[in-house]
This record gives C-alpha cells, structure tokens and sequence, in this order.
C-alpha cells in the first residue's frame, strides 16, 4: 500500500503550486528589470512599460519595500521557495503553514494579487493533504461522493488549461488578436479558472475520501 500522503490533494496542490510559483517569478523579473528605483505607491505595476501585459493592465501587485530591484529579488526568491515547498514537501504536515506564510509574503514583495491569492486557497487546501475534511464524509451522501471522486481527472484537466488560458494565454492571445475589452475577458477567464480549482479541490476530497477509508491523521 502506498504512503497515505500521496492522494489526489497532494498532487493537486503540487501541480497548481507550480503556476503560483512561475507566475509569483514572472512578476519579480518584471519589478528587476526596472532597477532599483522607489515605488510611486504601495501598488505598483510589475511591466509598466510592456506592450505584451498591456491586457493585463501591466500586471499590478504591491510591496512594502522601498525599492523595486529589491522588491523583484524578493518576489523571485519567494515565489521560488513556494514552488520547491509544493512539489517537495507536500507531504509534510505542516506543508499548509508553509504555503499560507509563503503566499502572504510573496503578495508583500511584489509577487501580485493572483498568485498569491491562489497560493493560499492551495495552502489551506494542504492542511487537508493527509486527510479530507471530515464533512466530506458526514454531509454528502456516499452517491455524491462517489460521482465527484470521478470527476476529478476531467476537473484537474479543465482547471489546468483554465489558468493556463489565464496565463499565458490571455497575453498570448492578445499579441495574435488584440483583446478590445480587457476587463471584460481577463475577469471572466479568472474566475472561471478559479470556480475549475475549487471544483478540482472538493473532488480531490471526495476521491481521497474514498480511497483513504478510515485513515486519520
């Protein structure tokens, strides 16, 4: 028998912890690239001056430090800790600790709202990575379950192009067919992207709530 750890949650929160981390890392090349000057605010624009991220507004994020070469380093390094932490030390118990803390520091460093955000729906999601949460198995009926359980592979597949369609695909596809409304379609795409993840995460709870039996922590 395999090691409990490695479920459907565990390989779920690995996978999407990679495009937290690359994008955490695209954003702080951006913040590097403009040198060590001052930010004008505590929010800033990671590519101001790129023509490719003009449909994404030039990808906003913040930061609490008073350089922006600094702010990008700082960005890179974290977002690179939170990429190695998700594949690697997913089985840890405190893993979901660890990313919760990682993503709250990358959002202050400069590593934009985004990946942050999704950095800590994965982190709370890896509290659970050993064992779903109980009322998984208390308030849905064993047929819910077990119809969710096998959605997964579909849900993980569709959450994976979705983000990927956010990014790069949002900017690919402004540079071949220019994007007239941005704040329509980059929303949409988003939150559609995330309504996928969480679907992704409650049937990796049902599948891992099946397989895992009786198993506590």
């Amino acid at each position: 028998m395999p090691p409990r750890w490695r479920t459907t949650t565990a390989a779920t929160v690995s996978a999407f912890g990679v495009i937290v981390g690359a994008a955490g890392i695209e954003h702080g090349i951006g913040e590097v690239l403009q040198g060590d000057v001052a930010p004008r605010a505590v929010v800033i624009e990671s590519w101001p001056e790129s023509e490719v991220f003009r449909v994404l507004g030039g990808e906003p994020a913040m930061t609490i430090v008073p350089s922006l070469l600094v702010t990008g380093m700082l960005a890179i390094a974290a977002s690179l800790v939170f990429l190695v932490c998700a594949v690697t030390l997913v089985a840890r118990r405190a893993i979901g600790p660890i990313l919760i803390s990682l993503s709250i520091g990358m959002l202050l460093v400069g590593a934009g709202f985004g990946p942050p955000l999704l950095g800590l729906v994965l982190g709370a999601t890896a509290t659970r990575v050993r064992t779903p949460p109980s009322w998984i198995r208390t308030r849905l009926p064993a047929g819910v379950r077990a119809g969710l359980a096998r959605l997964w592979p579909w849900c993980f597949a569709a959450a994976l192009i979705a983000w990927l369609a956010v990014l790069p695909g949002i900017v690919l596809f402004d540079r071949l067919a220019r994007v007239d409304d941005p704040a329509l379609v980059v929303p949409v795409l988003t939150f559609t992207a995330l309504g996928l993840l969480l679907a992704t995460i409650l049937s990796a709870f049902a599948r891992d709530s099946r397989d895992t039996g009786d198993l506590h922590p």
